[in-house]
């Protein structure tokens, strides 16, 4: 595509007047920039994009856009938010792939990434070609890629949806997280339903207060467009329970349907009931009641179900497809997933890192443990401080055995980010074990017969980040080693 083109698609009154040179692709990091590239400079939190301009036109690239002037050999291209710009130029230079696709958008606190995989699932089993964007890997029909970022920045976005049309695929889910909608990561994706889990606490070392981390949420049902399509209808898929989808409802023009357990909604589970090995409960719908019965545990996975059900429907997805797709779940990796060994107590790793997602899980195995619950739990470094101490507390309210250990500490010091947990629970029992592997070996060691160990905060990473270095660490292998010891 011709740099004039290409430059058409941001401010229309933005005036170029140079050389119309042909562009190859888009970067914006300077060490993927090929000859005929057109370089974006973005301000990073650490590192800012303008610094690297010299060195992207050393590897061969033609022009830059910028947010100030620089005195380079090529022409430089001003504007007033070079993120905003990268968002327009590589919808465009992409083809605008988002909108030749069915897009689902899965944002909330707690419950992303198994609602998406099992929205994903179900639209499989239904027959469609399906891609997957978040936490845990992008996935384009069956291969799979690692990721940096729970939603990739708009160049890597777009060009990850261009790769799955070209490979087939018509729908595509993907996590939104709200550090991407704040930034504008996911402008110029044309979302066709926008599925809400939850609003607890979490990331306020980034948006500092619940009211602006709410407001973020917000802005993927805002941004589903004003416009009624009746041949391409938006949903927009509201927990009933949550008191954050009043405002969201109030946010969007696009058709609203609703999920819940306690409020009346359009798809309600009722009479639930739990065992160790399972779920079943009765859900009422627009199309009628269906009883089910899922190999997954907990009140917080009745959520996701229904709201994965909820989205599915709205994708006009058969109810009975549908339904027996979910009660094939087997589970999602790193969430409540079981570490069997063939000992005679339960160990369970859960991605559970928020208080509220904590407590769900422990409410949980509550109801099945038999007899003491170990709960090993830690809180990363370099993100919010003040749900340390809630978490502590909630380990102590509801395991009988808490061990506060180091989760990914990053660039803090471990111990004072478990003298940050302690300082909740004093006049508690519990112990500290900095080594998260010994403190993984700790309950293991201890554990007897009919007891539960919840191992929270990592799930399915299989590492751990202590400092700069990035250490090899997997809770399922940690515990699996550590009961093959007994």
């Amino acid at each position: 595509m011709n740099l004039h083109t290409l430059l058409l698609k941001l401010q229309p009154y933005l005036i170029y007047d140079g050389e119309n040179l042909e562009i190859t692709s888009i970067e914006n990091d300077n060490r993927k920039v090929v000859e005929g590239s057109l370089f974006v400079c973005i301000k990073g939190y650490t590192v800012d994009g303008h610094n690297f301009a010299a060195s992207a036109i050393e590897k061969g690239a033609v022009a830059v856009i910028a947010e100030r002037d620089l005195n380079l050999p090529v022409p430089v291209i001003v504007v007033k938010s070079t993120r905003r710009a990268m968002a327009l130029l590589a919808d465009a230079f992409y083809g605008h792939p988002s909108q030749k696709m069915h897009l689902i958008g899965v944002t909330g606190t707690n419950g992303k990434t198994t609602t998406s995989h099992i929205i994903d699932k179900i639209l499989a089993d239904a027959g469609q070609q399906t891609g997957l964007i978040g936490t845990m890997y992008t996935k384009i029909g069956d291969e799979t890629f690692e990721v940096k970022n729970t939603t990739p920045e708009s160049l890597t976005l777009q060009r990850t949806f261009k790769q799955m049309k070209d490979a087939g695929v018509t729908t595509a889910v993907m996590e939104v997280s709200s550090h991407s909608l704040d930034e504008g990561r996911v402008h110029g994706c044309d979302y066709d339903i926008a599925v809400f889990t939850n609003l607890t606490q979490d990331h306020l070392d980034y948006h500092q207060t619940m009211d602006e981390y709410r407001r973020a949420k917000g802005l993927l049902f805002a941004q589903l467009g004003n416009a009624f399509h009746y041949e391409r209808p938006k949903y927009a898929i509201l927990n009933a329970d949550d008191a954050a989808s009043y405002d969201y409802e109030k946010s969007t023009s696009a058709y609203v349907l609703t999920y819940g357990i306690d409020q009346d909604a359009d798809f309600r589970a009722t009479h639930i009931k739990m065992t160790s090995s399972g779920t079943n409960f009765d859900m009422s719908t627009p199309v009628g009641s269906y009883s089910l019965n899922m190999k997954l545990i907990g009140k917080f996975s009745v959520y996701n179900v229904l709201a994965s059900i909820t989205a599915a429907f709205a994708s006009n997805i058969p109810m009975e497809s549908i339904i027996r797709s979910v009660e094939d779940v087997k589970g999602v990796s790193g969430r409540f997933e079981t570490v069997d060994a063939g000992q005679d107590f339960s160990v369970i790793v859960d991605y559970s890192h928020t208080p509220d997602s904590l407590e769900n899980a422990l409410k949980t195995v509550q109801q099945f443990a038999e007899k003491r619950i170990f709960s090993i739990v830690g809180c990363g470094g370099d993100r919010d401080r003040s749900k340390r101490p809630i978490m502590a507390e909630i380990a102590c309210k509801y395991s009988t055995d808490p061990i506060f250990t180091s989760d990914n500490p990053r660039s803090e010091d471990p111990e004072a980010i478990l003298k940050d947990m302690e300082a909740g629970v004093e006049g508690h029992s519990y112990k500290v074990i900095v080594d998260r592997k010994e403190a993984i070996r700790e309950a293991v060691h201890n554990a007897q017969a009919g007891d539960v160990i919840l191992i929270a905060g990592k799930g399915h990473e299989t590492y751990q980040q202590i400092g700069d270095r990035i250490l090899d660490f997997d809770d399922r292998l940690v515990a699996k080693a550590a009961i093959e010891e007994r």
